[in-house]
């Protein structure tokens, strides 16, 4: 009985992961992403350093989640900057989000996953 409940809720966590990355990291916004990056949105991947140097949006830098709030002032100083963060799967983006706005920055969208950033790029 217990390792039936075991392989049963094994199978429903296995099967919310599988949906959050066929269809998560969605983000905040979807339109209008690459006229943002080309107005001079500041575009932040904030996945590891290997993680971007194996592949990245065309224009992006990297400052992973988890060190974003201690180094943006050293990319931008401008709290009102349109600033877009990405990462492999929307979690981390999320992330760094939180830790810009409460940093002060006041025009952070997460665009969730390099997937769907990279579909909202211009081709």
């Amino acid at each position: 009985m217990i390792r039936t409940l075991g392989k049963m809720l094994l199978a429903i966590v296995v099967g919310i992961l599988a949906v959050n990355l066929l269809y998560g990291g969605k983000g905040d916004k979807r339109d209008g992403l690459s006229a943002l990056v080309e107005d001079g949105a500041l575009l932040i991947d904030t996945r590891t350093a290997g993680e971007f140097q194996r592949g990245h949006v065309k224009g992006a830098i990297n400052i992973p989640h988890d060190t974003i709030a201690g180094v943006i002032d050293q990319h931008t100083t401008d709290k009102a900057a349109p600033i877009i963060v990405y990462c492999r799967s929307g979690n981390r983006s999320a992330h760094a989000k939180r830790d810009l706005i409460n940093a002060g920055y006041t025009n952070v969208i997460d665009a969730g996953s390099i997937g769907n950033m990279q579909r909202n790029m211009p081709k």
